[in-house]
């Protein structure tokens, strides 16, 4: 098999590409770095020119499409970019698999489930009006939308896969990355953080995460959409009292917040359909998973 992974040097990107190696597949990378790599583009998937390029010279079975301005302040912070990227970007791909007729892996959010407050099933946004709260949400949804309306119209095959919190070695912090992240380079540098008290999460392991996307191309089923997520749920006090701990530090320069504006206060989410149809399996327990977060950015960020 063929595949391309858009965001390839991301941090799912990296570790997607290496699993889908690992199981013998062609594996090429597009990104907005440069790269001295073999079967790797420098490619802005916003500027159609770029992209095209790629895709009219190589023939790729599957497309997974990571490539995306993260995060929900950055997305604020950096709307031009984010709506480029991720909405534009996505566009320019949905138009070349409607002419290439590659299938196609999209990576969503479960920033797009916004404002609801039940159990995050998969259809329960057919279901019932909900409100996305920020611009990423906004991007990711409008993303979903675009596809499933290239689906209708010209019978595109695409499944969308919605990340809960993922983490993990890897992810290089800066102020819009996930909380673990931000928990973890703010502790190991003394440097205050805010905990806000009153929300809950499931954290998925970032090699959980990346196993069941690359089982996709053994259960691709056109049309789908699934939540991955961790099975344990937590409040952020938890996730920082773990980082702090296998730092042995105290929380002395934690400030304790009831809750962030403009944010999920709790997000539950079902996932028994990739459990039932991808052989889904969330492994790695969070009290597992954020030592080795924790030993990997000591080692990346103390140098």
């Amino acid at each position: 098999m063929r595949v391309l992974v858009t965001g390839g040097k991301g941090t799912i990107g990296t570790r997607l590409v290496n699993e889908l190696k690992r199981r013998g597949m062609e594996v090429w990378t597009c990104d907005t770095k440069h790269s001295h790599e073999d079967r790797y583009w420098r490619c802005d998937i916003s500027q159609y020119r770029q992209l095209s390029k790629i895709l009219e010279d190589y023939a790729f079975d599957l497309v997974y499409h990571l490539a995306a301005e993260f995060g929900r302040w950055n997305g604020e912070e950096y709307y031009e970019q984010l709506w480029m990227t991720n909405v534009i970007g996505t566009k320019n791909l949905i138009r070349l698999q409607e002419k290439h007729r590659f299938r196609m892996v999209f990576s969503s959010s479960s920033e797009v489930y916004g404002d609801y407050h039940g159990i995050m099933a998969e259809d329960i946004m057919e279901l019932e009006e909900i409100r996305q709260m920020n611009d990423y949400a906004l991007s990711k949804w409008v993303n979903e939308l675009q596809i499933v309306n290239s689906e209708a119209m010209h019978d595109t095959e695409t499944v969308r896969i919605r990340l809960f919190n993922v983490y993990g070695p890897g992810e290089y912090y800066t102020p819009y990355r996930s909380a673990v992240a931000l928990f973890t380079f703010r502790a190991l540098h003394d440097l205050p953080f805010t905990v806000y008290l009153n929300h809950q999460r499931t954290s998925l392991y970032i090699d959980d995460c990346v196993r069941s996307m690359a089982d996709i191309t053994d259960h691709f089923i056109p049309g789908q959409v699934y939540n991955l997520a961790g099975s344990q749920l937590h409040d952020m006090k938890f996730i920082s009292d773990l980082v702090l701990h296998h730092l042995g530090k105290s929380d002395h320069l934690v400030l304790y917040k009831d809750a962030e504006p403009f944010t999920t206060q709790i997000k539950f989410p079902d996932i028994s359909k990739a459990k039932r149809e991808l052989n889904f399996s969330p492994l790695v327990s969070l009290e597992d998973g954020i030592p080795e977060t924790v030993a990997w950015m000591q080692e990346v960020h103390t140098k």
